[in-house]
């Protein structure tokens, strides 16, 4: 249990606090011995920047162009198609799901109270006890306490390449005010049958279950995981709609090479 959280220590120029920016790249490798390559880079803060509210949109969309991001529910094969297309078109994929952790160096009460509600909470009690509509409405991504953390760490990035998000935690309504065009983000949610088998196998290992779940009742949490996640989808296809982003559905019949080659395409990566 985090029993507090981290206040900003970090002071700009003029003495005014700053959060740390951490950057985290997984680099996945393709071979005989699948691995996963975890590179933490410390960036410092851009010069002057003490609030992401002090960039205007015109200058965020400017400095976002070369951003990409894949959203949408959990299980739906993100992480596999940023590795692909990382491979194929030299592009740094920023991984949500490792940056996460990170995010705890940042948050405060005031600014990201249901994170902070969570932090506090043990993890045997994080998915079971409470009903799947319980666990969606306390999920801080659905308030916008996790997009400017993303924010502010894609800023500290250099540009001379794509960046690809990784993130399931980034919605619709969040991300349109920022693109460039239209299919800059795509949103990928799985069919119930595929994420159910997907979820299945990423937990069938006891290690990962309970690294997840502690040791509570791992058919409990997996029963509330897919009822919270099925809740996400409903709210990212409702706002994709309302955005008029583009929505793919997944549920097997198209292989990753394939799919891939659609996103390389919607995402106007070069070569494609």
């Amino acid at each position: 249990m985090i029993d507090a959280v981290p206040k900003p220590t970090v002071r700009d120029r003029h003495g005014h606090a700053m959060y740390e920016s951490v950057v985290f790249f997984k680099l996945r490798q393709h071979g005989m011995r699948k691995q996963d390559c975890f590179q933490l880079l410390d960036l410092a803060r851009l010069p002057g920047m003490t609030s992401l509210n002090q960039n205007d949109s015109a200058d965020l969309i400017r400095r976002l162009a070369h951003v990409r991001w894949i959203a949408g529910g959990t299980g739906a094969g993100k992480s596999t198609l940023s590795r692909v297309l990382a491979e194929r078109y030299d592009v740094f994929v920023y991984d949500g799901d490792l940056a996460e952790h990170r995010y705890i160096q940042r948050c405060t009460p005031q600014r990201h109270p249901y994170m902070c509600a969570l932090l506090q909470t043990p993890l045997e009690h994080r998915w079971t006890g409470r009903t799947p509509d319980e666990l969606f409405q306390s999920m801080p991504s659905l308030h916008g306490e996790t997009f400017g953390l993303v924010i502010e760490d894609l800023l500290t990035l250099p540009t001379d390449r794509p960046v690809l998000v990784d993130d399931f935690r980034t919605l619709p309504a969040d991300v349109a005010p920022l693109l460039t065009w239209r299919e800059q983000a795509v949103f990928l949610l799985p069919t119930p049958e595929f994420r159910r088998h997907a979820l299945g196998t990423r937990f069938a290992d006891p290690a990962r279950a309970r690294a997840n779940w502690g040791n509570s009742d791992h058919a409990e949490a997996m029963v509330n995981r897919l009822g919270r996640d099925e809740l996400w989808d409903e709210e990212v296809r409702r706002q994709a709609l309302r955005q008029d982003l583009p929505v793919l559905d997944i549920d097997g019949s198209q292989d990753v090479d394939e799919s891939a080659g659609d996103l390389a395409a919607m995402f106007l990566l070069a070569g494609n």
